[in-house]
C-alpha cells in the first residue's frame, strides 16, 4: 500500500467518530437499549467503540514502538454484556474521540518504514499496521450503520 492508497483510509479513520455522532443524534435514553435490528444496541455499540479504540490506539503504538509485538484479542461480546450496563455513553464517545484523535497524529506522522512494521495477532496471526489502518479505518463506520439499524433508521 503506498501513501495514496493509505490517505482515504486516514481520513476515513478521522471521520469515524462523527459518524457515530451523527448515527446517535437525537437518540432518546429508551433507543439506547433496544436494537430494532436484534444487533447490539446503541448504548453497548458505545461502550464498545470506546473499548476498542482504546485497544486499538495501545495495538497501534505497540506496533510502531517494539520488535514483532504479539497482538492480545479481547472478547468483545463479554466486554459489551459486562461493562455496558446502564452507563451513560459520553464518557465513552468522548474516549473514542480522543484516541482518535491522539492516533491520527502519529498515523500522519509514520515513516515508511513504520507503515511495514509487523507484529503477530493473537487469534488472527500476522498483522501490520496497514492492516491495523484498513479495520479501524472502516470500524467506526461500521458500528455507525449498526446504530442507524438499530434505530430502525438505516
Amino acid at each position: 500500500m503506498d501513501a495514496d492508497e493509505r490517505a482515504p483510509l486516514i481520513h476515513r479513520y478521522k471521520e469515524g467518530h462523527r459518524a457515530v455522532m451523527d448515527a446517535l443524534r437525537g437518540i432518546t435514553e429508551e433507543e439506547l437499549d433496544r436494537s430494532a435490528s436484534g444487533e447490539w444496541t446503541p448504548r453497548q455499540i458505545a461502550h464498545h467503540l470506546a473499548d476498542s479504540e482504546m485497544m486499538s490506539a495501545i495495538r497501534l503504538r505497540r506496533l510502531i514502538a517494539e520488535e514483532s509485538p504479539v497482538i492480545h484479542g479481547y472478547n468483545e461480546v463479554e466486554f459489551a454484556q459486562r461493562l455496558t450496563t446502564d452507563r451513560p455513553i459520553a464518557p465513552s464517545l468522548e474516549a473514542m474521540r480522543y484516541a482518535r484523535e491522539s492516533t491520527a497524529q502519529i498515523l500522519e506522522r509514520l515513516s515508511e518504514a513504520d507503515w511495514n512494521r509487523t507484529g503477530t495477532h493473537s487469534e488472527s496471526g500476522p498483522y501490520s499496521v496497514e492492516k491495523w489502518l484498513t479495520i479501524y479505518a472502516a470500524h467506526g463506520h461500521d458500528h455507525a450503520a449498526q446504530i442507524k439499524r438499530s434505530r430502525g433508521t438505516a
